[in-house]
């Protein structure tokens, strides 16, 4: 994969979009770290793309969610205490939503 800085997306654009013609990505960094990972699109394939990318986000932050999980040992809670914190959150939203609609 292609890497450019800021600075050579800012001065040379054309050398960025020729190489995103040529592979399948980009990643654009700022002194030295990755900010952001460019990818080719086109008229045709711009809607796709941005399902793909929202899909891949999706995952990551399941992924997140998970390590948060195992780190504090909520990922070994069964279904009924899952259950119980549904229940019990839906009990302290609804009261809410009735003192929202008196306003």
């Amino acid at each position: 994969m292609k890497t450019f800085t800021v600075r050579d997306f800012r001065t040379r654009p054309r050398a960025v979009r020729e190489a995103l013609s040529k592979e399948s990505k980009a990643l654009l960094t700022v002194s030295g770290r990755p900010v952001a990972v460019l990818l080719p699109v086109n008229a045709e394939t711009y809607d796709q793309t941005l399902d793909v990318v929202a899909r891949a986000q999706a995952l990551q932050m399941l992924n997140q969610i998970r390590q948060r999980a195992a780190a504090t040992g909520r990922s070994r809670i069964g279904m009924r205490e899952i259950d119980a914190e549904i229940d019990a959150a839906r009990r302290e939203a609804t009261p809410r939503k009735r003192r929202a609609r008196r306003a």
